[in-house]
């Protein structure tokens, strides 16, 4: 059997290719032995359980996935408490995924089932990494009462102070709350938009909805679990990653990537799409799904974008969506404009396990002042070459990439100052904040190497403001277009913000 490979939750996996070209055909005679997707009127002296409301509330889940046995949840649905609904729908020939939305052709497979006996039972290998779904799979959603949160403590605990700049946003946002509407936050990297959603956040709370903060990146969400804990203290908080324990049901206010965003439906009345431009969901039209899908119909969406794609630009020019903008860092400090450093043919010289002697010079510096560093490169296979050579110039040096398993420990111990450089692929450019670091990248000429990515990537360095400058250098063998343009959209925000 060959296998094929996918990016979910900042991760590259596989699942198996189609056993065979699928032909069209009925759905398993089983599938109809399955009870009636419409549920029984609701029997509101039913004692239901809490748990099962908890599991649910604004999802669809996979029977193996709830921990009531079968027949509690067939009493459920019999007193009208949950709801069956197709796994996989056939419209017009062409299947469809009712969980993730996947409509294309070579992203389903068949195989032997042993659950309906059907020799082909297709399924959808888009969102398999999260439970299979196939055409005899019930997906199970609660239609009885939904979760209240009114009554619970949802005060914001921060003291902190605004800049004018975030002043503005917050207030933008505050005034959108309980609206439908959309609205996008353009951010330079460390202008603090985590503390200009925290307003807005607690309102949402305040009046009862149901708020999540979605990423394209698992490290993201990392982060922000402990600084939204501390400063939300009496609220039900999870987040949701692949791999994540930290799964607690009927949370008001979740933490996700936006692969998990999959599993909820009319869920969110306040949904923050952070980092919109980065991959995969700015590539991956199943994800854009999955948030749509995730939100109730009178929701508001929130964008947050330190470089927003032309598309919604057009947007905010042309009056189709709300939009503000922070120029300025919090601190009040420019942002550091990265420097072209020509280092010849680096990918002949690490082929001789040599780095050009600019790279190794900027190691050395960082390591004497003692000051930490990330060094991006643009692949794996480019990570690991460098990691051998510069863990014989000081052994404490790593690299983390997607596929790490040590990786959530490697970006800790970084964080902790135990490891002077960092290398690191394209997983860190979006997320992840510690002072006193300096940047560079080595082929920033390579094509994975974006203008949003290098942008990305400078913001970096100088966040903090203890150590406001901070230094980026783009190691190269010939300047790029995206380079340039990458260059050009730091100092033009600099200019916008007076400095």
């Amino acid at each position: 059997m060959r296998f094929v490979s996918f990016f979910v939750d900042g991760k590259t996996r596989i699942a198996p290719e189609p056993l065979a070209p699928l032909d069209h055909h009925p759905p398993p005679a089983s599938f109809y032995n399955l009870p009636d997707f419409d549920p029984p009127p609701l029997n509101e002296d039913f004692a239901f359980n809490p748990t099962l409301q908890a599991e649910l509330a604004g999802k669809l889940l996979l029977l193996d996935e709830l921990s009531p046995s079968l027949e509690e949840i067939q009493q459920h649905y019999n007193n009208g408490y949950i709801q069956y609904n197709k796994g996989i729908d056939d419209e017009q020939g062409n299947w469809k995924c009712n969980r993730c939305g996947n409509c294309e052709p070579h992203m389903f497979a068949s195989f032997s089932c042993y659950r309906c006996k059907e020799p082909q039972c297709v399924y959808c290998r888009n969102c398999i990494m999260m439970g299979r779904v196939s055409q005899c799979t019930p997906l199970v959603a609660w239609s009885g009462p939904d979760l209240n949160w009114e009554s619970r403590n949802s005060e914001l605990v921060w003291d902190g102070m605004l800049s004018p700049a975030q002043e503005r946003a917050t207030k933008k946002l505050v005034g959108k709350i309980g609206v439908r509407d959309e609205l996008l936050i353009w951010a330079v990297c460390g202008a603090g938009k985590t503390e200009v959603l925290f307003q807005g956040i607690e309102k949402a709370l305040k009046d009862g909805q149901r708020v999540c903060i979605a990423t394209p990146r698992t490290d993201v969400v990392l982060e922000l679990i402990p600084r939204l804990r501390k400063v939300f203290p009496g609220v039900t908080l999870s987040g949701l990653y692949g791999g994540s324990k930290d799964k607690m049901d009927g949370a008001q206010l979740i933490l996700s990537t936006t692969h998990q965003l999959f599993r909820f439906r009319k869920a969110f009345d306040l949904i923050i799409v952070d980092e919109v431009d980065a991959f995969p969901f700015s590539y991956d039209k199943t994800l854009a799904h999955a948030v749509q899908q995730a939100k109730r119909e009178e929701a508001l969406m929130v964008y947050l974008s330190a470089t927003p794609d032309r598309k919604m630009k057009k947007r905010g020019e042309h009056g189709e969506l709300s939009s503000v903008k922070i120029p300025k860092r919090y601190h009040g400090f420019p942002l550091p404009v990265p420097r072209f450093l020509w280092c010849g043919h680096w990918k002949k010289l690490l082929k001789k396990n040599k780095l050009p002697q600019n790279v190794m010079s900027w190691i050395s510096h960082q390591i004497e002042r003692n000051r930490q560093g990330f060094l991006f490169v643009p692949s794996v296979r480019t990570l690991e070459q460098m990691v051998a050579i510069l863990k014989k110039v000081n052994p404490l040096i790593e690299g983390v990439h997607a596929e790490d398993p040590d990786r959530k420990e490697k970006v800790m111990r970084f964080r902790n100052g135990e490891t002077p450089i960092l290398v690191t692929t394209t997983i860190l450019e979006r997320g992840v904040t510690v002072p006193f670091t300096d940047v560079a990248v080595l082929g920033a000429e390579e094509e994975i190497f974006s203008e949003s990515a290098l942008v990305q990537i400078a913001g970096r360095a100088g966040r903090s403001k203890d150590d406001p400058a901070g230094e980026v250098l783009f190691f190269h063998y010939g300047k790029t277009n995206a380079m340039v343009q990458a260059k050009r959209h730091i100092e033009q925000m600099n200019r916008e913000a007076g400095l």
